[in-house]
């Protein structure tokens, strides 16, 4: 480019930038509704299961199903909101939701323990939400479990006994997952719905047609135009990092310039879609519609909220088909993993020639249209 191409690219970026700060509503959108979904959805995403609330029925009343109910509360997974006197009571209880799981203790509980038979207790469990289901299913094991080998054993130790190391996220928070997986998914939106925008904003005012009157090419214009957006994605990128660092606590492991790197291609195939929706929205209403029809597969198939190799085939296929997929696992890697380089050249290789091909396609697109 020579120098009166790049005054004149300068001049669309300039001009686009002041659009920004006099549109309130682009403000809003950029600054704020990031941040606040950061906050919405960082305090509200937890997938530790805790407290589940739980109907008893102890039909035996003696020392040892008080002790073993006990033991299902102080495992902090369940939380008694009831007792009650009958099974019908405890499945009504269930069904209008105010309970989750009903434990109920025969009559003969104590007398089959003494007696060295097998003691049998129930344990109805709501299936309506399978993530507390499965682990009221496997606590409510563990402790039965558990209270069998003190019985068989007393105090001899087990003959193998397993000790878990959990890496990288030793709390399990839910927030050290989920969080740099929301960042890159909030870039996402927030740069492709901008740069949408930026071209059906035109078409809308009529304006589009006068720029292309003037001297500028139709580079220069699509580079002037998404020049602002890169260093406002990259700036909301930084800014919600050190919220997730200072605020949610959640610590970087690895180098986070090393991060920004990855993220610039990415932000590049955003712009990219951004340009291939432009040229099919007239509005901006249908350039919303477009955009949300490609975030959602895109943020359900990426492995942010259930994993890669959970989903049949070929789903896990397609997913690496996605540019999400590969940056929140970047993100991942260098949060919580603490990677660099020799962990994310294949992540830069593959997002670059996503940025490329996208960047050509709505390019192209777009000169097509006009």
């Amino acid at each position: 480019m020579n120098g009166s191409s790049l005054l004149r690219t300068f001049s669309v970026a300039r001009k686009e930038l002041l659009h920004i700060l006099r549109d309130p509503q682009t403000l809003f959108f950029t600054l704020f509704v990031p941040v606040l979904e950061l906050f919405m959805l960082g305090y509200a995403i937890n997938t530790n299961v805790r407290n589940v609330k739980t109907v008893v029925v102890d039909h035996a009343g003696t020392q040892e199903s008080r002790r073993l109910l006990e033991q299902f509360e102080n495992s902090q997974d369940f939380l008694i909101v009831s007792k009650v006197s009958s099974d019908r009571e405890a499945s009504q209880l269930i069904v209008a939701g105010k309970a989750r799981v009903g434990i109920i203790i025969p009559e003969n509980f104590s007398r089959r323990l003494e007696s060295g038979e097998t003691a049998t207790i129930l344990v109805l469990v709501d299936g309506t939400e399978s993530s507390i289901a499965g682990e009221a299913v496997n606590v409510s094991n563990a402790i039965t479990l558990r209270e069998s080998l003190i019985r068989i054993l007393g105090d001899r130790p087990l003959p193998v006994e397993a000790r878990p190391r959990i890496l990288f996220n030793p709390d399990t928070r839910s927030a050290n997952f989920f969080i740099p997986g929301l960042m890159v998914v909030m870039c996402q939106m927030m740069s492709t719905m901008l740069s949408a925008n930026a071209i059906v904003r035109e078409k809308e005012l009529g304006t589009l047609e006068q720029l292309f009157m003037t001297p500028v090419r139709r580079g220069e214009l699509i580079l002037g135009k998404m020049t602002p957006y890169i260093f406002l994605t990259l700036a909301e990128f930084c800014f919600i990092a050190f919220l997730m660092w200072s605020v949610f606590r959640v610590p970087i492991h690895g180098y986070f310039i090393t991060l920004l790197l990855v993220t610039l291609p990415f932000v590049f195939t955003n712009l990219g879609m951004g340009l291939w929706i432009s040229s099919r929205a007239a509005t901006r209403e249908a350039a919303g519609q477009i955009a949300m029809g490609t975030f959602l597969p895109s943020i359900f198939l990426s492995g942010y909220v259930f994993p890669i190799d959970s989903m049949p085939w070929p789903l896990p296929t397609v997913a690496y088909f996605f540019h999400t997929t590969w940056m929140i696992d970047a993100s991942r890697t260098v949060i919580l993993r603490g990677g660099g380089w020799p962990e994310l050249w294949p992540h830069a290789v593959v997002l670059w020639s996503m940025a490329l091909a996208a960047l050509v396609v709505g390019s192209l697109q777009m000169q097509k249209r006009l």
